[in-house]
């Protein structure tokens, strides 16, 4: 007995303080190993607490980086980010099979509860407004059959926005004939040509260049597009304790979520506007549409579906999903058409041959079969969304044998599909004709998913494909493009801000075409 006193009042006498920390973080850390959910698909291993964070934040390129761990991991792959599992999808089979074949399983969306706060969402995923946040159920079946069905009513898909189209393409020509052929940057140029065809839906006209309500809309959806997220952001995802704490100097909410906030006020002026000269009976825009179905609400659910800040946050997927992606996709086609001067003359010659210089119209798009290809090439080998916006399932389910938990967000890796050398030959070559059979006809192919797939595939598919047609060609029909003298060649890697996959900054030349 003596003896067992003696061992008790030794280890009592060395339990230091450093050793007490040791153990407590032993124990916190297998307390939080064994909160993890069983049977998740495998994946790299990750440090403690931080998970894979440090792998992801050296990656390059990450949707190459999942491509590459595949190989070793899997079509399903688990990424810890803090203590957060991201599920991974690679491959064709494996995302037409989430996204498709089991929809109801793969179809909903996870927002981080600091962006929650400040779109007004509150904190949980089911409470999302919007689109393209919302959680998969009923609210968000409605709000997207009404949208598509709203934006179908303006025009999208059909000739009728084709003059809108047209008008921004004409002012776009002249800005870029200004420049008298010296070297400029075309990004913001390009970006006010495709926000201004949304404005025309969206609030019944276009703007002004140099309107200052237009120029505070482009600075703020700039801001929030290349905002990176904030100290506390970063430190939440090891814990989400930390969401609370305050740093000196360092912003709780970050800069991209208070451009969200004064997203939020301007698109609140602008139904306000609406507001005092609605006419039931004389529909404008799509605001006019949203404040008449309004109207119609007739029970206090139907309100909440349609009140102002549901509409406010639609305006803003509109905007957020619609003006950079297809801006940024243009400007590589662009940059493109420099660094293959050869594939630029096909492109000028069939346009001559069939147009001159008609302006062009999205109907004509099969009699340029070469031009088309080009552009299907263009989303194949740079798609603006490579890894898509993040999916989250519906439920606690499975896929390909593995438990797949429902708090879990899931990353669609599309850039795989692009790049797989089983469906695409040489997928690191730009190559038009692959798109093209014996005849030189235009050929689809159903693994080219630039948009996505399923129930939550892009909402605004078909006017982005006759925007960047029209633009594309229209510039192509009046402009040769190639590299200031002595400028290296620009970068054809990108780098992935948010989801959006866009060019490093570069110059080039517009001449104009005789």
């Amino acid at each position: 007995m003596s003896i067992l006193l003696d061992v008790v009042t030794a280890a009592r006498h060395y339990a230091d303080l450093p050793t007490c920390l040791l153990a407590t973080c032993v124990c916190l850390l297998t307390y939080l190993y064994l909160q993890r959910p069983r049977n998740l698909p495998p994946g790299p291993r990750g440090w403690p607490l931080v998970g894979n964070l440090p792998m992801v934040a050296k990656s390059a390129f990450l949707p190459a980086t999942f491509t590459e761990l595949s190989k070793q991991y899997g079509d399903v792959m688990t990424i810890w980010i803090g203590r957060a599992p991201f599920i991974v999808l690679t491959g064709y089979e494996t995302i037409r099979t989430a996204l498709v074949k089991r929809a109801e399983d793969f179809s909903s969306r996870k927002i981080p509860p600091t962006m929650a706060g400040i779109r007004g969402d509150g904190t949980t995923k089911d409470t999302a407004k919007g689109v393209l946040f919302a959680a998969y159920g009923p609210q968000w079946k409605h709000q997207r059959k009404f949208a598509m069905m709203t934006l179908r009513d303006f025009g999208v898909g059909k000739r009728s926005l084709e003059g809108k189209v047209s008008e921004e393409v004409n002012a776009l020509i002249q800005e870029v004939l200004s420049q008298n052929g010296k070297p400029f940057d075309m990004k913001i140029m390009m970006q006010n040509a495709v926000s201004n065809i949304i404005c025309s839906i969206v609030f019944g006209d276009r703007f002004e260049y140099g309107d200052p309500d237009f120029l505070r809309l482009l600075r703020l959806l700039n801001a929030a597009v290349e905002a990176k997220p904030s100290i506390i952001d970063r430190l939440s995802m090891i814990h989400p304790v930390f969401r609370h704490l305050k740093l000196s100097g360092a912003s709780r909410e970050g800069k991209g979520l208070k451009m969200f906030q004064a997203l939020h006020e301007f698109c609140a002026e602008q139904i306000e506007k609406h507001r005092l000269t609605f006419d039931p009976n004389d529909i404008r825009d799509f605001i006019d549409a949203f404040l008449l179905e309004q109207q119609r609400a007739q029970d206090e659910r139907a309100r909440e579906n349609f009140d102002d800040k549901q509409l406010q946050q639609v305006l803003i997927d509109l905007f957020l999903a619609g003006t950079e992606t297809t801006a940024t996709a243009t400007r590589w086609a662009l940059l493109y058409m420099m660094v293959k001067p050869g594939i630029q003359e096909k492109v000028h010659q069939e346009i001559d041959s069939v147009l001159g210089q008609t302006p062009p119209s999205y109907a004509q798009r099969n009699l340029l079969p070469y031009t088309t290809a080009t552009l299907a090439e263009l989303q194949r080998i740079k798609p603006i969304g490579p890894l898509s916006v993040p999916h989250a399932a519906s439920r606690d389910t499975t896929l390909n044998g593995f438990n797949i938990p429902q708090e879990a967000l899931i990353l669609v890796n599309l850039w795989s599909v692009h790049m797989d050398p089983q469906l695409f030959p040489e997928p690191n070559q730009f190559q038009p004709e692959r798109f093209l059979d014996h005849d030189g006809n235009f050929v689809k192919h159903e693994a080219l998913i630039p948009f996505s797939v399923g129930h939550r595939m892009c909402l605004g598919e078909q006017l982005a494909k006759m925007e960047l047609f029209m633009l594309f060609v229209s510039l192509m029909q009046r402009f040769t493009f190639h590299l200031p003298e002595g400028a290296p060649k620009p970068s054809m890697v990108g780098g992935l801000g948010g989801v959006v996959n866009t060019p490093f900054p570069f110059e080039l030349c517009a001449v104009p075409r005789g």
